[in-house]
């Protein structure tokens, strides 16, 4: 009887095991940026802990898009309305620092780089940046944004490779602690992904 409670309990073990990769790996193929830096980067490279689930999934914050006239709420963008993802929208880390900013400089060309672990068909990459004098307590809003994007990269349905880099101007007249939306907008779904990325002019 011991032997067939033992079997039994590992089966089970291994249906859930199953059950639980299946139900986690739907999710594992999209992208993030990591030029600059993004937030879901930072919490799956360990240098932001407490994170909560964005750090086995930093290529799952895919949300509606049409940003910003459509797209996640106001105080979701960065999680793309993922509840599992809202540490990502907070102004603070989970332990109550300060989110790690790339230094740039306004009006100097830069690189912007995105992995990708799926390859879809895609619309444009947009960036967006934060106002003089936003609100930096608060979770990002609109509000906050200039919503002209400063980069428009058209793709024009073509599927990337697993890295992509374009290199844009920054804007100008910033100073201090700013934070870069992209937006990597898909073709043939009715999604896009986000990734904020905070920086220093």
């Amino acid at each position: 009887m011991r032997k067939k409670t033992t079997l039994y309990a590992s089966m089970v073990g291994l249906v859930t095991t199953g059950a639980l990769v299946l139900t986690t790996g739907g999710a594992s193929g999209h992208g993030y940026t990591d030029l600059p830096v993004s937030r879901q980067k930072l919490c799956q490279n360990g240098t932001v802990t407490g994170c909560g689930d964005i750090q086995w999934e930093p290529q799952s914050v895919e949300g509606p898009k049409g940003f910003p006239a459509a797209g996640p709420a106001d105080g979701q963008i960065c999680s793309a309305n993922h509840g599992n993802f809202g540490a990502l929208n907070q102004p603070k880390t989970p332990s109550g620092g300060t989110w790690p900013a790339t230094t740039v400089t306004g009006g100097q060309s830069y690189t912007f780089r995105w992995q990708f672990t799926a390859m879809h068909a895609t619309t444009d990459f947009r960036y967006y940046v934060t106002k003089p004098g936003w609100n930096q307590n608060h979770a990002l809003a609109r509000s906050d944004l200039n919503l002209t994007p400063f980069l428009n990269v058209p793709y024009n349905g073509q599927r990337p490779p697993s890295t992509l880099s374009h290199t844009g101007t920054l804007p100008s007249g910033l100073s201090g602690r700013h934070v870069i939306v992209a937006v990597w907008t898909i073709a043939d779904t009715a999604n896009a992904f986000y990734a904020c990325s905070d920086v220093r002019f």
